[in-house]
């Protein structure tokens, strides 16, 4: 028996009235969550066309082998920044006036897997065995409305497809839990004599590496207590937890410090979630979010042609801002990234050309006002305080991330600490 997708009503809308204008075909990406037992499907969006390019009738019936892959993968990669905790690129969708053959179908294949590859190349986070490995590709004919739906394994490049059902559920956007929380963080990257020689990007990457094990092996509390991660996130037994860090002294060349607030959301199905589940998708939104904006800036440095500092001169950079947007009918909110010089305006036409929808300016959320993130680096000689994992540490540094989760019918806030080590602690309210 293959998955089974339940699908938000208006992403079938959404497909429905896509029109190929004399395009032999449209493509685009399925975005929502997985889950052990069903995949949730709340958002469909269009890949844009490149530049302008556009097809002229005589070449209508033109073959899927003109479908540039390149293109629909940067924009898989564009898209995923742009979704918060929880939420991924499910799989790929084609709309074709005919009906389903084989030759749309190795099309799509390679283009899931083309897109898998683009969206997690850069995460700071692995899958895991629990992860749901399958990925789906649908075609929509427009001319009889009929809909081909199969999944295929990504971790496996020789998998063949397996059959799904694709069901319509009107009303899926808004049966959602949120969890949100505010990570001040403090990331100290020393530089040896050789590291010292790598550019600003390398070094900020390598230090991000080492502190998203942290995150990954921190500790998560529920009302101040470890919860047992397989029960349901709102019941379950308190264990007995701890866990500490050990600060060490190291002698550097320079460093670089990436420091200030970032704000972190993430949104889980509210089908029985389990503790596992929202803490998941919380260590890979704060992951995502500020492995994002590194490389966001990093990208605009090379555009602007921005020069980097040479020798002992020191470097300061803002990181942008996240702005978070409503879906309207859903109670899920998307992001984007904005810098201090881009206007509202920009940040409108960006969700229209990845997300193609229209969003009003006065809907923008911009997450961070104050204690912006950035990166700065020097290459003073000093002494550096760097961690390490120790059974038996012998000056603990312990810190606590707190996040407070509620259902839709109510407001989340919470507020979080990271630096060395990280632990979370969760609190629920209900009304």
């Amino acid at each position: 028996m293959g998955r089974t997708y339940i699908v938000e009503e208006t992403v079938g809308q959404y497909l429905s009235n896509i029109n190929l204008q004399e395009k032999a075909f449209v493509s685009g990406l399925l975005i929502g969550q997985c889950s052990s037992q069903k995949d949730y499907v709340i958002l469909a969006t269009r890949t844009p066309p490149k530049g302008e390019q556009n097809e002229s009738p005589k070449h209508s019936k033109a073959k899927l082998d003109n479908l540039d892959e390149e293109w629909a993968t940067e924009h898989a990669h564009q898209v995923s920044r742009m979704l918060p905790g929880g939420l991924l690129v499910l799989g790929v969708f084609i709309i074709t006036a005919l009906e389903m053959g084989s030759e749309f179908q190795n099309t799509l294949r390679r283009l899931v897997f083309a897109v898998e590859k683009s969206v997690n190349k850069k995460r700071l986070w692995n899958f895991t065995e629990e992860d749901v490995s399958e990925r789906v590709i649908l075609h929509f004919c427009s001319s009889t409305k009929k809909i081909f739906c199969r999944t295929y394994d990504i971790h496996d490049p020789k998998s063949s497809a397996k059959p799904a059902d694709w069901k319509y559920q009107n009303g899926l956007s808004a049966s959602w839990l949120s969890l949100e929380c505010t990570v001040y963080i403090n990331i100290h990257v020393p530089l040896s004599t050789t590291s010292a020689s790598y550019t600003l990007e390398k070094n900020t990457k390598n230090g991000l590496a080492r502190w998203a094990k942290q995150i990954e092996n921190g500790i998560y509390l529920i009302n101040g207590q470890v919860k047992d991660e397989d029960c349901d996130l709102l019941e379950g037994q308190l264990l007995n937890s701890d866990h500490r860090s050990t600060a060490m002294v190291q002698i550097c060349s320079g460093s670089v410090n990436l420091k200030g607030a970032v704000k972190c959301r993430a949104y889980i199905h509210s089908n029985k979630p389990k503790v596992k589940d929202a803490v998941q998708a919380m260590k890979r939104d704060i992951l995502n979010t500020v492995a994002d904006r590194c490389e966001i800036l990093f990208e605009d440095l090379l555009l602007n042609e921005i020069p980097e500092k040479k020798d002992s001169e020191k470097e300061f950079h803002i990181l942008p801002h996240r702005v978070f947007v409503p879906i309207l009918g859903s109670t899920v909110m998307l992001c984007d990234y904005k810098f201090g010089d881009e206007s509202a305006e920009e940040i409108r036409d960006h969700f229209l050309e990845m997300l193609d929808r229209m969003i009003q300016i006065e809907d923008l959320e911009i997450a961070e006002e104050i204690n912006t993130a950035c990166i700065s680096s020097s290459m003073d000689t000093e002494a550096s305080l760097d961690n390490t994992d120790d059974e038996q540490p012998k000056q603990p540094i312990k810190t606590t991330i707190v996040l407070k989760i509620q259902q839709n019918i109510g407001v989340i806030a919470a507020f979080a600490v990271a630096a060395l080590a990280a632990g979370i602690s969760f609190h629920y309210f209900s009304d």
